[in-house]
């Protein structure tokens, strides 16, 4: 057996003239919750309806567990979930008819269809709303009741575009931890976002798209640590010790720390084992430290040194 989920090797994809996909080359590890960046028009859903079978690719290969996307769509079908970037359910149902729905098209006796209805209602916090009009539903819970129907028969990969995107904070995070549940009971998911920090908080790893492309890949720390050092951030016990802690900081670190506007001594650190020799020095000296900060780089701050875009540039598109 395969130890991955998904293999694309050198994905293209063509509309016209233009190479949505471009010589997509992934692969997503069995289990884990793999996350796609890039900005809109890259090809991150194209990339999708490929493995989904939704597309047929002009070039290149895809396979969902082993089977090729073009070969074995039908036994590629019964292994995945997909949910959109737009709900797919029925605005003249309830939600309860929507998901018994579901299960009878899945394969379902309409009583077990309706036990596991209510289930998913009640696991999507939507049971006070199982028989409430859609037109009712605010667009959370819309997302919510969407992702719940995907979910009847638990799928080996889980494919989400875009799922958080309009939700509030709340929603959001409720959605996150339906995520993670997933990828706990085995699933693995593949997850496009423009949220970086939603990629940041999920996913093991990380494949950044952009014109058709992947120009970048790996954990999310692996990501950051490609544009550049952590910083260190130190408060010291009283202001006046500032002045003379950047002169034993630069000795230690071998680089000129700044001191900001607030007294706080900054510098860029290789790695946090340079910290405690600074430590050492510091109470030779007769100075005390307040609070210690390490930052490392932020996703947003990868996304812009390797696509020159900020993670609101992408969200924007392109014409």
């Amino acid at each position: 057996m395969t130890e991955y989920a998904v293999e694309i090797d050198s994905l293209v994809k063509m509309f016209g003239d233009n190479r949505a996909v471009d010589g997509v080359t992934l692969r997503v590890p069995k289990g884990s919750i793999y996350g796609v960046l890039g900005p809109n028009g890259a090809g991150k859903t194209t990339t999708i309806n490929i493995l989904a079978t939704l597309l047929k690719p002009d070039g290149g290969s895809a396979k969902v567990f082993g089977h090729d996307v073009r070969k074995e769509a039908h036994t590629v079908r019964r292994m995945i979930g997909v949910t959109g970037q737009y709900a797919s359910v029925d605005e003249s149902l309830s939600a309860t008819e929507n998901l018994i729905v579901f299960g009878m098209l899945l394969g379902l006796k309409r009583k077990k269809a309706a036990e596991r209805a209510a289930e998913l209602l009640e696991e999507f916090g939507l049971t006070d709303a199982a028989n409430r009009p859609l037109s009712k539903f605010s667009g959370g819970m819309r997302r919510r009741l969407d992702i719940a129907a995907s979910l009847i028969v638990v799928p080996a990969l889980m494919f989400l575009d875009e799922p958080t995107t309009g939700l509030d904070p709340r929603t959001r995070a409720q959605m996150w931890d339906t995520i993670r549940t997933l990828a706990a009971k085995g699933s693995t998911v593949m997850l496009t976002t423009q949220y970086l920090d939603e990629a940041d908080n999920l996913a093991d790893r990380i494949a950044v798209i952009d014109r058709g492309k992947v120009i970048a890949e790996g954990t999310p720390d692996e990501l950051k640590s490609s544009v550049g050092s952590s910083t260190l951030i130190l408060a010291m016990e009283s202001r006046d010790q500032s002045a003379r802690a950047r002169e034993i900081a630069s000795d230690v670190l071998g680089v000129t720390p700044k001191i900001t506007d607030a007294g706080h001594i900054v510098a860029p650190i290789a790695g946090a084992g340079a910290v405690t020799d600074l430590l050492i020095r510091f109470r030779e000296a007769g100075l005390g430290v307040q609070t210690i900060t390490i930052k490392k780089p932020t996703l947003d701050e990868v996304f812009m040194a390797i696509t020159g875009k900020t993670s609101e540039d992408a969200a924007e598109g392109e014409p």
